[in-house]
């Protein structure tokens, strides 16, 4: 196949296809390597813990990793960044001759420091676990490695299909604002009649 070829293959393929995913399921998604499952991971505020409290958390963590075969962990910053526009800022502060204008940058810089303190506990962490093709039904399985995760001390829920849209566009376009996923673009504004 030539690169016009390939080219031109590429620009047919749906978003999904060229990610890999053939299908989003209730609670993860078809890939040609098999089915995945996600597990959305509510973070303790570790800054609130005493050192043994710290410890006990990784432990907890570790234990649970290694204990169960095919998992991997996923961590998304689920918040914008705002350090090209701080960096924006300290450039024109520093080319800037006028007193007035050099304040309004300091405040905005501070108004910017200001937002990304107030999210900084955004991130999401996902357990996701590969589902054996051959292996027990996922209907059967999930419930059990919720309980497994939940028995760690972890608070959890299984992915939903909006979950596993917005870690896609977290994960591939950095999208930390969108609310709502169509699942066809356009979808709530086409006309049914």
């Amino acid at each position: 196949m030539t690169k016009k070829q390939k080219k031109e293959l590429r620009e047919l393929q749906s978003t999904r296809q060229l990610m890999g995913i053939s299908q989003l399921t209730g609670h993860g998604l078809h890939t040609a390597a098999g089915e995945l499952a996600f597990f959305l991971v509510q973070p303790d505020n570790l800054s609130v813990l005493s050192e043994e409290g710290v410890r006990s958390r990784v432990v907890a963590l570790t234990n649970l990793l290694r204990g169960l075969e095919e998992v991997r962990l996923m961590a998304l910053d689920s918040r914008e960044s705002f350090q090209n526009n701080k960096r924006h800022y300290q450039a024109r502060l520093e080319q800037e001759e006028l007193p007035a204008i050099r304040e309004l940058l300091r405040c905005d810089c501070g108004h910017l420091d200001e937002i990304q303190s107030a999210t900084a506990s955004a991130r999401e962490f996902a357990l996701v676990f590969r589902l054996d093709k051959g292996g027990e039904d996922a209907a059967g399985l999930l419930p059990r490695l919720e309980k497994r995760i939940r028995d760690q001390g972890f608070r959890v829920r299984p992915a939903e299909s909006q979950d596993m849209m917005r870690l896609l566009a977290v994960y591939y376009a950095q999208d930390t604002v969108t609310e709502f996923f169509d699942d066809i673009d356009g979808e709530r504004w086409a006309e049914h009649g």
